[in-house]
Formats: structure tokens, sequence, C-alpha cells
């Protein structure tokens, strides 16, 4: 479990090595010859709701993650990205 990003309004949390919903998924390739197992979680704050994605969809939002970065965006563009993921959040955030 990593935090690769946090902001007052996101919180992002990057766990390898968790296996996706079936086997045959747990490690996708991605450009480069790369491999990559594992998933995130995405909290929104202030809605206290959050989304773990993992398997392609996660590759894909790696992907554009390192798109983004290259831009070298404000926390504002990110959180703005991070945003785009809301309508999906549907688990509450929980403190155990």
């Amino acid at each position: 479990m990593n935090m690769i990003y946090n902001s007052p309004n996101y919180c992002v949390v990057e766990f390898a090595g968790v296996l996706a919903h079936a086997p045959e998924q747990a490690v996708i390739e991605i450009a480069g010859g790369h491999a990559f197992m594992g998933g995130y979680e995405i909290m929104d704050k202030h809605s206290r709701r959050e989304i773990f994605i993992d398997g392609s969809l996660a590759v894909h939002f790696r992907e554009q993650v390192s798109q983004l970065i290259e831009t070298e965006p404000t926390m504002e563009e990110v959180d703005e990205f991070l945003g785009g993921f809301s309508p999906l959040m549907q688990q509450p955030v929980v403190m155990h």
C-alpha cells in the first residue's frame, strides 16, 4: 500500500500485488512491456465515498496518470481528473 496522492479533496492509494477478480486478469501487460498487478483506491474526502479499481481499469488509470504527470499539473488539475471518477464512487469511507 502506497499513498500516491493526497489533497484536501482526494486521496489515492496504490495497492501492489492485489489479485484482480479473475486469476487470468491478475497480471496485465502495459506499454513498454511492464506488468502491473494491483489496484487503486480513490477516495473523495468531501462526499466520504471511494472506489477500488483493478484489472484493465487500473492499467488505464495508471496510463492516464502518467500522461497527466508529464504535463506538470497543478493540484486543481489533478483533482479535476480524479473528479471524473466521482460518479463511480459508491462505497462509503468508514474508519475502523
